[in-house]
């Protein structure tokens, strides 16, 4: 398939899948005598994979990793796991940097009165760093 079709059943853009074959997460496409790159199934299902990674937040270099251990019949799931956990780590890591920001813009807001004055608590608070 070109790389339009690839693009269609993937659901991955095409500008992205040049890239993912840049960067190694697929690879290299063979090419027509008139320079067209031609993908298989195989890279469909590649891309599908990468794509499904990328909705849970998995970096790249972790989804490189997460390949090769899925085209490792021989791995033990313990890695695919201790992956899946330190990401997982790092997602809740961060949704309590979010909810503490949520919380600190929330409170902010209440107390800024949002009419014509020009005082503003939400700007005093940024001020002070």
């Amino acid at each position: 398939m070109n790389i339009g079709e690839i693009a269609k059943v993937s659901g991955i853009n095409a500008r992205l899948v040049r890239h993912y074959e840049s960067i190694g997460l697929i690879p290299k496409a063979s090419r027509k005598d008139s320079g067209y790159r031609v993908y298989t199934d195989t890279d469909a299902n590649v891309l599908k994979f990468i794509k499904s990674a990328r909705g849970l937040g998995f970096s790249l270099g972790e989804i490189k990793q997460l390949i090769s251990l899925w085209r490792n019949k021989n791995r033990s799931s313990e890695q695919v796991k201790s992956l899946a956990k330190n990401h997982l780590k790092r997602l809740e890591s961060k949704i309590q940097e979010l909810e503490s920001m949520a919380s600190t813009l929330r409170h902010l807001a209440k107390c800024c009165q949002g009419d014509k004055r020009p005082e503003c608590p939400i700007l005093d608070e940024l001020e002070k760093g």
